[in-house]
């Protein structure tokens, strides 16, 4: 922000009154910072599949206060600090996550897993969110922004990008090693592949429909299993990977994928479940899973490290997602399409374009 910008009294945001209501987008007072909390004028904000489900509220079994805007992507400038926060300045770059705040003093905050603090309060669920011009977040918990990154591309990162990246890091895959990415066409498979890869990892890309195929070569996957078209997919996926993958991210929205991973990875393999499917049970055959000594973990967004390492691989150019930027009011059409599973890559929203 320049010297001479004012934040305004009052700015844009998307927001809904009740769950699964309409999403309008009105004028709202801009918050003032906490001591421990900046301001953060957001310039662009991914749409992700929680912030889907956080709306719609019928699948997902967290209480969301209301009124409420949600997002957890933002990406944008700061133009406001707190009189306690030391680690960032007016003009600062910085991002708005899932993770708002944490308590950094619970045990699992001491021991490095902040997204699973016990008194963390989150974007777009328990604090108003990124779908907005100007949002708050607690000084520790934003994420610097390189100034050499775009703020377009830096926003998936924040969540999809970070959440995938932990993933792949808790699967154990080594480089060299094959690591199969469920629902990979989609904006965290797409992701998924872009960082196995920059891991050095071999990728098996697990979709639906020709025209994903062609987007995971072109992102880097060494194999496409169309699901939809494969009779038998675990012999299928067994046979092309000479025994299976190493490892599993599961980011495909079914039941049904997570419950094959077990069956084709390979023995004393790692599955990972990433995707929050509705009502959702994790199927596995118990003696083939201990016979075969199969790892089935669930990994939970990053911390703050794992997203400075996720943003340094935009920064080197290592990943480049697929975008499509769209205005604030075109939410309600954004969630629809992910309803329908038709977005390919990842959307990103221009909030000063209301």
């Amino acid at each position: 922000m320049s010297a001479a910008e004012v934040v305004p009294k009052t700015h844009k945001a998307a927001i809904f009154d009740t769950i699964g209501g309409p999403i309008v987008v009105r004028d709202v007072p801009t918050p003032e910072p906490g001591p421990d909390q900046i301001l953060v004028k957001i310039i662009y904000s991914g749409v992700c599949h929680t912030d889907l489900h956080i709306w719609a509220g019928k699948d997902w079994p967290v209480e969301t206060k209301t009124p409420m805007v949600g997002g957890h992507e933002g990406a944008g400038v700061v133009v406001k600090v707190g009189s306690h926060v030391t680690n960032f300045k007016v003009g600062d770059r910085a991002g708005i996550k899932w993770m708002n705040s944490t308590c950094l003093c619970c045990e699992m905050c001491r021991k490095g897993f902040e997204p699973n603090c016990a008194n963390g309060l989150n974007s777009g669920l328990g604090i108003h969110g990124s779908f907005q011009q100007y949002a708050l977040v607690k000084g520790t918990e934003a994420a610097p922004i390189p100034a050499d990154v775009d703020l377009a591309k830096a926003a998936p990162i924040l969540c999809a990008g970070v959440t995938v990246y932990k993933a792949l890091k808790v699967s154990d895959v080594k480089a060299g090693e094959i690591v199969a990415i469920t629902g990979a066409g989609g904006g965290l498979g797409s992701l998924a592949i872009q960082y196995a890869k920059a891991m050095g990892m071999r990728v098996l890309a697990i979709d639906v429909g020709g025209a994903k195929e062609l987007h995971c070569k072109n992102l880097g996957a060494e194999w496409y299993v169309d699901a939809g078209a494969t009779d038998d997919i675990v012999q299928t996926i067994v046979k092309l990977t000479n025994g299976g993958p190493h490892g599993v991210v599961n980011v495909a929205t079914a039941e049904k994928p997570i419950e094959q991973s077990t069956q084709y990875v390979r023995t004393r393999g790692t599955v990972v479940l990433v995707s929050l499917p509705k009502d959702a049970k994790i199927k596995a055959d118990v003696f083939w899973t201990v016979f075969r000594t199969i790892t089935i973990k669930g990994s939970y967004v990053g911390t703050r490290q794992d997203t400075e390492e996720a943003l340094d691989f935009l920064r080197r150019g290592l990943v480049d997602i697929p975008i499509q930027i769209l205005p604030l009011s075109s939410l309600p059409d954004v969630y629809d399409r992910m309803l329908k599973g038709t977005i390919i890559g990842r959307v990103v929203l221009d909030v000063w374009k209301a």
